[in-house]
């Protein structure tokens, strides 16, 4: 483990190895997108209360998804960062951060535009939506921190505590519906025993879901490969590495 960390520390194995982890993403990304948008838009059923309004579903749940996944990512990103000290996952923070912001807004966004015809307001506020809300403002101050510091390393590390610190929030978005009463809809996937989806729409569902992850990997590859081009723009090797491409 400490040897692939070691070998992870290193700018330049990182930007080389993610170079073809960032083009597999993308192409797992495509396909899936590809298959699950047909499914879930031409092929599923109807829901018989909600209609075709159902189909935002498709969009909204595996956002929300994986507006809680990119967290999980960061956290384990802050976690190296405050023991390790290692720069990628100094990168990896801020990354995460930007593009966990724009799920975490599309989930929002889909949520309010399902929830108007079920529930006659654009807006409630419901435990999951406020705490779906909070982890929007904690993506955003992660955002601020990163770039409120001189030295890119210290606003790092004020970033992965700020991170460390809100981590609270997720398991508070996910039992939500749980532990209070709420309008938002019980989960429906998790009870794998007896899932209250029809395979109909919960496959489909599914496929977006990692669609949605596949794509959520290929995009912060690509950033954090141009990040770190940035601020390695000094070194050998990335002197190297343009006089190569020129």
């Amino acid at each position: 483990m400490f040897t692939f960390l070691h070998k992870f520390a290193s700018p330049q194995y990182f930007y080389s190895w993610s170079a073809s982890w960032q083009k597999w993403a993308s192409i797992i990304a495509a396909l899936l997108m590809s298959v699950g948008l047909y499914y879930s838009l031409l092929n599923s059923p109807a829901d018989y209360q909600q209609g075709e309004t159902v189909r935002i579903m498709y969009v909204h749940v595996p956002a929300a998804w994986l507006s809680m996944f990119g967290y999980m990512v960061m956290a384990s990103a802050a976690i190296v960062t405050l023991i390790w000290r290692i720069k990628v996952a100094e990168i990896m923070i801020a990354q995460c951060a930007v593009i966990g912001a724009s799920f975490t807004a599309l989930a929002l966004i889909t949520g309010m535009l399902w929830g108007k015809p079920m529930w006659g307001a654009y807006w409630v506020w419901d435990a999951r939506l406020t705490s779906e809300l909070v982890l929007l403002f904690l993506y955003f101050g992660v955002i601020a921190l990163s770039g409120a510091f001189d030295d890119e390393r210290a606003g790092a590390r004020a970033a992965a505590i700020l991170t460390l610190v809100g981590i609270v929030n997720i398991p508070i978005i996910h039992y939500s519906v749980e532990w209070w009463n709420t309008l938002h809809q019980g989960p429906t996937v998790s009870k794998f025993d007896s899932p209250s989806a029809p395979p109909s729409m919960l496959v489909p569902l599914l496929v977006m879901a990692l669609a949605f992850k596949a794509y959520f990997f290929a995009v912060l590859f690509k950033r954090a490969r141009a990040e770190l081009l940035l601020r390695e723009r000094n070194t050998s090797w990335v002197k190297a590495l343009l006089k190569e491409t020129v």
